[in-house]
């Protein structure tokens, strides 16, 4: 920032180095023009016996002079004492900064911050198709997923994580505490058995049965030999393990080929009964509120639920800060998507404009004074010397034209005065 008006810039801010180049080379010019004024007066007035039209200039001259140095006097008054001597009401702005920033923020409040004001600007701006076309630019929807991202993961980072946690932790085990278990199970049976999902687990456990079977034949033969007894042949147990072996063998295979066999027609009715029985019996009602308590109470489960919102938390905050993501490619996609909808659907618009409209109306009329307390608040915090070098920088510049033209306006009205003053 420059500091004042001895030039010294801090951090390269070349904006400010700027400004105070101009407004020396803008004081040079209005000094130079009283310098001038000055020496053209007292040529003149050493000349003017000898010519009459010397007279007219150098009324002209005494008459710029005049001008300039009023106009110097009135522009140099506002950052500080003229000449370093205490006049009164002169370095106006650092000795009633206070009062000007609390001037300022009432004008702001007063004449900026109202609804009708907000309202009248915000009207024509049509807000929601503006934003619908934004987005609907591959970089901008990317720009407005980062600034989103960011707020996400910045709202993650300040939460609490005692509260949140506990917060969670009781609202998922009221959630599945209101949530009757057996009703439940009953329901997802009755899908179970509605799309055929039961008969194909019965088909894979009649085959895993049937292999289970022929790896463990000889162990089942040797198991049959020595629970025989001694005085029957080996023959007879051969026969008679032959016979159950294949028949069981025999019997699983009609039923995994048979779709209508009475097996599968009998697993059907006992597992309607049974989910009937989860719904209704009472008794399974209540044995399915204590296997749930069982489960809640268990520390496994008290364990993972006390971890619940730190896993989330640090999936959403890695997610967030990844660009290549999954979360911030269904954020940009939802939010170019959502732009595409917006630029043509006036009815969305028109409800963005009014949401607007009505947000920025209850902030300005809430918080107009916060504002203007900001605002000076502010001013009262700098320092006077600082504030006055910083004005100047802003709007001296600007300010010695009021000199210049004092000096040439000044000029003009002296030598109209005179030519007058010769003709009367």
């Amino acid at each position: 920032m420059a500091n004042g008006i001895d030039g010294r810039v801090d951090g390269g801010e070349n904006l400010e180095f700027e400004r105070l180049v101009q407004l020396r080379r803008m004081k040079r010019l209005a000094t130079g023009l009283l310098v001038v004024a000055t020496i053209v007066f007292f040529i003149a007035k050493a000349s003017e016996e000898r010519s009459t039209w010397v007279g007219y200039v150098r009324a002209f001259a005494e008459a710029a002079m005049v001008g300039a140095l009023a106009d110097w006097f009135a522009v140099t008054a506002l950052f500080r004492h003229p000449l370093g001597l205490p006049i009164p009401h002169t370095a106006i702005i650092p000795t009633r900064k206070d009062q000007i920033g609390r001037s300022l923020g009432e004008f702001v409040q007063g004449e900026f911050l109202t609804r009708e004001v907000l309202t009248e600007r915000l009207a024509g701006l049509r807000v929601g198709r503006r934003l619908g076309t934004w987005l609907t630019l591959p970089a901008n929807a990317h720009r407005a997923g980062d600034a989103l991202a960011d707020a996400l993961r910045g709202t993650l980072e300040v939460l609490d994580d005692a509260e949140v946690q506990g917060a969670l932790e009781h609202l998922v085990e009221r959630r599945i505490r209101a949530t009757s278990v057996s009703p439940l199970i009953g329901k997802a049976i009755d899908l179970t058995v509605e799309g055929g999902h039961h008969q194909r687990l019965l088909d894979a456990t009649l085959t895993a049965v049937g292999n289970f079977l022929d790896d463990n034949r000889v162990v089942m033969r040797d198991k049959l030999a020595r629970d025989s007894p001694w005085w029957v042949p080996e023959p007879i147990d051969d026969r008679i393990f032959d016979k159950i072996f294949l028949g069981v063998k025999s019997f699983l295979g009609e039923v995994a080929a048979n779709p209508a066999h009475e097996v599968r027609s009998a697993l059907d009715s006992r597992i309607v009964a049974f989910a009937e029985r989860l719904r209704d019996d009472p008794t399974m009602l209540a044995k399915g509120e204590e296997l749930k308590d069982e489960v809640l109470n268990h520390p496994e489960m008290r364990a993972w639920m006390g971890t619940l919102w730190g896993e989330v938390k640090g999936s959403l905050i890695e997610a967030s800060s990844n660009p290549n993501s999954e979360l911030r490619g269904r954020i940009d996609r939802g939010l170019a998507s959502f732009g595409e909808r917006l630029t043509t659907d006036t009815v969305m618009q028109a409800k963005i404009d009014d949401w607007v409209e009505r947000a920025v109306a209850h902030v300005a009329e809430n918080y107009k004074t916060e504002v203007a307390d900001l605002i000076a608040g502010t001013v009262e915090r700098w320092d006077g010397e600082v504030t006055s070098r910083k004005m100047e920088l802003q709007v001296g510049r600007d300010l010695q034209f009021i000199r210049i033209n004092g000096t040439l306006v000044g000029g003009v009205a002296g030598l109209v005065i005179h030519a007058v003053g010769k003709l009367v």
